[in-house]
Protein backbone atom coordinates (compact mmCIF):
# COMPACT_ATOMS: atom_id res chain seq x y z
CA UNK A 1 0.00 0.00 0.00
CA UNK A 2 1.26 3.32 -0.52
CA UNK A 3 2.51 5.61 2.24
CA UNK A 4 0.22 8.06 3.57
CA UNK A 5 0.25 11.62 2.72
CA UNK A 6 -1.63 14.20 4.01
CA UNK A 7 -3.85 16.43 2.38
CA UNK A 8 -6.30 18.58 2.08
CA UNK A 9 -5.99 22.09 2.29
CA UNK A 10 -4.81 22.44 5.43
CA UNK A 11 -3.17 19.78 6.93
CA UNK A 12 -2.90 20.83 10.18
CA UNK A 13 0.25 19.24 11.77
CA UNK A 14 1.64 17.98 8.89
CA UNK A 15 5.36 19.52 9.70
CA UNK A 16 5.13 18.57 13.27
CA UNK A 17 8.74 17.13 13.82
CA UNK A 18 10.26 19.09 11.29
CA UNK A 19 12.66 22.19 11.31
CA UNK A 20 12.43 24.84 8.35
CA UNK A 21 14.38 28.21 8.47
CA UNK A 22 13.16 30.92 6.46
CA UNK A 23 15.26 34.28 5.52
CA UNK A 24 13.71 37.78 5.41
CA UNK A 25 11.30 36.63 7.58
CA UNK A 26 10.49 40.19 9.80
CA UNK A 27 7.73 40.95 7.61
CA UNK A 28 5.74 40.92 4.63
CA UNK A 29 5.58 37.06 3.03
CA UNK A 30 8.48 35.81 5.14
CA UNK A 31 6.58 36.47 8.28
CA UNK A 32 3.42 34.94 6.39
CA UNK A 33 5.71 31.90 5.66
CA UNK A 34 7.47 31.25 9.00
CA UNK A 35 3.77 31.28 10.50
CA UNK A 36 2.43 29.33 7.99
CA UNK A 37 4.85 26.91 8.14
CA UNK A 38 4.58 26.61 12.63
CA UNK A 39 0.43 26.63 12.16
CA UNK A 40 1.55 23.42 10.74
CA UNK A 41 3.60 21.97 13.19
CA UNK A 42 7.49 23.23 11.69
CA UNK A 43 10.10 24.91 14.27
CA UNK A 44 10.83 27.51 12.65
CA UNK A 45 14.14 29.69 12.59
CA UNK A 46 12.66 32.65 11.72
CA UNK A 47 16.04 35.14 10.27
CA UNK A 48 16.16 38.79 9.12
CA UNK A 49 19.01 40.93 9.44
CA UNK A 50 16.90 44.10 10.78
CA UNK A 51 17.58 43.62 14.90
CA UNK A 52 14.46 45.49 15.14
CA UNK A 53 12.31 42.22 13.56
CA UNK A 54 14.31 39.69 14.76
CA UNK A 55 16.51 39.00 18.02
CA UNK A 56 19.35 36.13 18.64
CA UNK A 57 17.65 35.40 22.10
CA UNK A 58 17.38 32.18 21.84
CA UNK A 59 14.38 31.26 24.09
CA UNK A 60 11.38 29.63 21.34
CA UNK A 61 8.02 31.51 21.59
CA UNK A 62 4.63 29.87 20.30
CA UNK A 63 3.49 31.30 17.38
CA UNK A 64 0.08 33.04 16.23
CA UNK A 65 -0.33 31.69 12.94
CA UNK A 66 -2.55 32.65 10.29
CA UNK A 67 -3.46 30.53 8.14
CA UNK A 68 -4.46 31.25 4.08
CA UNK A 69 -8.44 30.38 4.16
CA UNK A 70 -9.71 33.42 6.35
CA UNK A 71 -7.06 36.53 5.98
CA UNK A 72 -6.75 36.64 10.02
CA UNK A 73 -7.90 33.85 11.30
CA UNK A 74 -5.56 32.74 14.44
CA UNK A 75 -4.33 29.19 13.31
CA UNK A 76 -3.76 26.59 15.96
CA UNK A 77 -1.10 26.95 18.00
CA UNK A 78 1.47 23.60 16.76
CA UNK A 79 4.53 24.95 16.16
CA UNK A 80 6.97 27.65 17.61
CA UNK A 81 8.80 30.20 15.86
CA UNK A 82 12.67 31.10 16.88
CA UNK A 83 13.61 34.47 15.86
CA UNK A 84 17.60 35.07 14.93
CA UNK A 85 19.48 38.10 13.46
CA UNK A 86 21.03 36.64 10.21
CA UNK A 87 22.42 38.42 7.61
CA UNK A 88 22.14 36.81 3.97
CA UNK A 89 25.16 38.55 2.13
CA UNK A 90 27.56 37.59 5.33
CA UNK A 91 28.76 33.81 4.27
CA UNK A 92 29.84 33.06 7.71
CA UNK A 93 27.12 34.01 9.48
CA UNK A 94 24.61 31.97 7.32
CA UNK A 95 26.41 29.00 7.75
CA UNK A 96 27.03 29.40 11.93
CA UNK A 97 23.26 29.97 11.99
CA UNK A 98 22.12 26.48 9.38
CA UNK A 99 25.07 24.71 11.40
CA UNK A 100 23.82 25.61 14.58
CA UNK A 101 20.32 24.82 13.65
CA UNK A 102 20.85 21.52 12.53
CA UNK A 103 23.37 21.17 16.17
CA UNK A 104 20.85 21.97 18.35
CA UNK A 105 17.45 20.18 16.74
CA UNK A 106 19.13 17.84 15.11
CA UNK A 107 18.09 18.55 11.71
CA UNK A 108 17.42 21.65 8.89
CA UNK A 109 14.30 19.79 6.60
CA UNK A 110 13.54 22.73 4.71
CA UNK A 111 14.70 26.23 4.00
CA UNK A 112 12.72 29.20 2.33
CA UNK A 113 14.66 31.78 0.75
CA UNK A 114 12.74 35.43 1.08
CA UNK A 115 14.96 37.80 1.86
CA UNK A 116 14.75 40.51 -1.30
CA UNK A 117 15.42 44.26 -1.63
CA UNK A 118 14.30 46.07 -4.59
CA UNK A 119 16.11 49.32 -6.41
CA UNK A 120 14.25 50.69 -9.14
CA UNK A 121 15.96 53.17 -11.76
CA UNK A 122 15.80 53.00 -15.15
CA UNK A 123 19.64 51.54 -16.38
CA UNK A 124 20.73 54.26 -17.34
CA UNK A 125 20.41 55.70 -13.87
CA UNK A 126 21.17 52.68 -11.58
CA UNK A 127 24.29 53.30 -9.73
CA UNK A 128 26.75 50.47 -9.12
CA UNK A 129 25.61 50.32 -5.56
CA UNK A 130 22.70 49.69 -6.04
CA UNK A 131 23.22 46.97 -8.76
CA UNK A 132 25.66 45.22 -6.20
CA UNK A 133 23.62 45.41 -3.42
CA UNK A 134 20.49 43.91 -5.11
CA UNK A 135 22.23 41.47 -6.29
CA UNK A 136 24.23 40.70 -3.07
CA UNK A 137 20.88 40.05 -1.08
CA UNK A 138 18.62 38.78 -3.90
CA UNK A 139 20.95 36.38 -5.54
CA UNK A 140 24.28 35.99 -3.79
CA UNK A 141 22.02 35.28 -0.46
CA UNK A 142 19.94 32.59 -1.52
CA UNK A 143 23.55 31.31 -2.73
CA UNK A 144 25.09 31.31 0.66
CA UNK A 145 21.87 30.05 2.33
CA UNK A 146 20.93 27.17 -0.09
CA UNK A 147 24.27 26.29 -0.23
CA UNK A 148 25.02 25.74 3.52
CA UNK A 149 21.55 24.29 3.93
CA UNK A 150 22.06 21.62 1.54
CA UNK A 151 24.92 20.07 2.32
CA UNK A 152 23.19 19.07 5.57
CA UNK A 153 20.32 17.62 3.79
CA UNK A 154 22.19 15.56 1.00
CA UNK A 155 23.89 14.33 3.93
CA UNK A 156 21.08 13.03 5.41
CA UNK A 157 19.29 11.89 2.32
CA UNK A 158 16.01 14.09 2.46
CA UNK A 159 15.17 18.19 2.58
CA UNK A 160 13.36 20.68 0.60
CA UNK A 161 14.33 24.15 -0.15
CA UNK A 162 11.96 26.90 -2.05
CA UNK A 163 13.43 30.30 -3.02
CA UNK A 164 10.77 32.92 -3.26
CA UNK A 165 11.78 34.70 -6.65
CA UNK A 166 9.25 37.43 -9.09
CA UNK A 167 7.25 37.08 -11.87
CA UNK A 168 9.87 39.75 -12.97
CA UNK A 169 12.21 37.04 -13.73
CA UNK A 170 10.43 36.06 -16.20
CA UNK A 171 8.97 39.10 -17.97
CA UNK A 172 10.76 42.42 -18.30
CA UNK A 173 9.74 45.43 -16.63
CA UNK A 174 10.59 48.79 -16.66
CA UNK A 175 12.81 50.37 -14.07
CA UNK A 176 13.66 46.83 -12.70
CA UNK A 177 16.85 45.64 -14.55
CA UNK A 178 18.29 45.28 -11.07
CA UNK A 179 15.89 43.19 -9.66
CA UNK A 180 14.79 41.48 -12.36
CA UNK A 181 18.07 39.92 -13.32
CA UNK A 182 18.35 38.92 -10.10
CA UNK A 183 15.77 37.15 -9.54
CA UNK A 184 16.02 35.54 -12.45
CA UNK A 185 19.53 33.85 -11.65
CA UNK A 186 18.12 33.10 -8.09
CA UNK A 187 15.37 31.05 -10.27
CA UNK A 188 17.75 29.48 -12.08
CA UNK A 189 20.37 28.40 -9.23
CA UNK A 190 17.82 26.93 -7.87
CA UNK A 191 16.70 24.62 -10.22
CA UNK A 192 20.76 23.71 -10.94
CA UNK A 193 20.76 23.25 -7.09
CA UNK A 194 17.63 20.92 -7.19
CA UNK A 195 19.21 19.00 -10.28
CA UNK A 196 22.32 18.53 -8.37
CA UNK A 197 20.91 17.52 -4.87
CA UNK A 198 17.82 15.28 -6.74
CA UNK A 199 19.79 12.09 -5.92
CA UNK A 200 20.61 13.31 -2.56
CA UNK A 201 16.92 13.50 -1.33
CA UNK A 202 16.92 17.31 -1.53
CA UNK A 203 13.75 19.13 -3.93
CA UNK A 204 14.41 22.58 -5.32
CA UNK A 205 11.91 24.64 -6.22
CA UNK A 206 10.86 28.51 -6.75
CA UNK A 207 7.61 30.95 -6.05
CA UNK A 208 7.45 33.43 -8.42
CA UNK A 209 4.85 36.15 -6.96
CA UNK A 210 3.70 38.82 -8.83
CA UNK A 211 2.05 42.59 -6.89
CA UNK A 212 1.67 41.29 -3.28
CA UNK A 213 0.61 43.80 -0.04
CA UNK A 214 4.05 43.83 1.39
CA UNK A 215 6.30 46.83 2.28
CA UNK A 216 8.26 46.80 -0.60
CA UNK A 217 5.02 46.68 -3.01
CA UNK A 218 3.94 50.09 -0.96
CA UNK A 219 7.36 51.40 -1.42
CA UNK A 220 6.38 51.87 -5.29
CA UNK A 221 2.98 53.72 -4.43
CA UNK A 222 2.41 57.30 -4.76
CA UNK A 223 3.36 58.69 -0.87
CA UNK A 224 0.69 58.74 1.85
CA UNK A 225 -1.47 56.14 -0.21
CA UNK A 226 -3.12 53.29 1.51
CA UNK A 227 -5.19 51.85 -1.10
CA UNK A 228 -3.92 49.75 -4.38
CA UNK A 229 -3.49 52.23 -7.25
CA UNK A 230 -5.31 51.43 -9.74
CA UNK A 231 -2.93 50.95 -12.62
CA UNK A 232 -1.41 47.85 -10.06
CA UNK A 233 -4.60 46.40 -11.37
CA UNK A 234 -5.22 47.56 -14.78
CA UNK A 235 -2.32 47.72 -16.19
CA UNK A 236 -0.07 50.42 -17.43
CA UNK A 237 0.37 50.59 -21.01
CA UNK A 238 2.86 53.01 -20.83
CA UNK A 239 5.62 51.07 -18.94
CA UNK A 240 4.34 47.59 -20.98
CA UNK A 241 3.00 46.53 -17.76
CA UNK A 242 0.14 44.15 -18.22
CA UNK A 243 -3.10 44.32 -15.10
CA UNK A 244 -3.80 41.42 -13.32
CA UNK A 245 -6.94 39.22 -14.33
CA UNK A 246 -8.15 38.04 -11.07
CA UNK A 247 -8.61 41.82 -10.37
CA UNK A 248 -6.54 42.02 -6.93
CA UNK A 249 -2.81 41.69 -5.71
CA UNK A 250 -2.08 39.29 -3.74
CA UNK A 251 -2.25 39.15 0.14
CA UNK A 252 1.18 37.40 1.65
CA UNK A 253 -0.68 34.65 2.82
CA UNK A 254 -1.36 33.71 -0.84
CA UNK A 255 2.43 33.39 -1.80
CA UNK A 256 2.71 31.31 1.63
CA UNK A 257 0.42 29.00 0.62
CA UNK A 258 2.14 28.21 -2.37
CA UNK A 259 5.61 27.74 -0.78
CA UNK A 260 3.79 25.81 2.08
CA UNK A 261 2.74 22.95 -0.39
CA UNK A 262 6.44 22.61 -2.43
CA UNK A 263 7.19 22.17 1.33
CA UNK A 264 4.92 19.27 1.75
CA UNK A 265 4.99 15.65 1.75
CA UNK A 266 2.14 16.46 -0.98
CA UNK A 267 4.62 17.79 -3.69
CA UNK A 268 6.77 15.34 -2.74
CA UNK A 269 7.57 14.87 -6.53
CA UNK A 270 7.82 17.89 -8.06
CA UNK A 271 10.97 19.84 -7.79
CA UNK A 272 12.80 22.01 -10.47
CA UNK A 273 9.68 23.74 -10.75
CA UNK A 274 8.59 27.30 -10.82
CA UNK A 275 5.08 28.00 -9.63
CA UNK A 276 4.00 31.76 -10.48
CA UNK A 277 1.58 33.18 -7.71
CA UNK A 278 0.70 36.53 -9.89
CA UNK A 279 -3.35 35.94 -10.59
CA UNK A 280 -2.43 35.64 -14.01
CA UNK A 281 -0.36 38.78 -14.90
CA UNK A 282 2.75 37.10 -16.57
CA UNK A 283 -0.58 35.30 -18.63
CA UNK A 284 1.20 31.83 -17.72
Amino acid sequence: MPEHIPNGPYAEGEFAGRTALVTGAGQGIGAAVAAALAARGAHVIATDRATARATDRPTDRASECTTGHEPGAVAPRLGTITPRTMDVTDAGAVSRVIDETVRDLGALDILVNVAGILRTAPVAELTDADWADTFAVNTTGVFHASRAAASHMTARGSGCIVTVASNAAGIPRTGMAAYAASKAAATMFTKCLGLETARGGVRCNVVAPGSTDTAMQRALWPEGRTEVPPSVIAGDPATYRTGIPLGRIAAPEDIAEAVVFLASDRARHITLQELYVDGGATLR
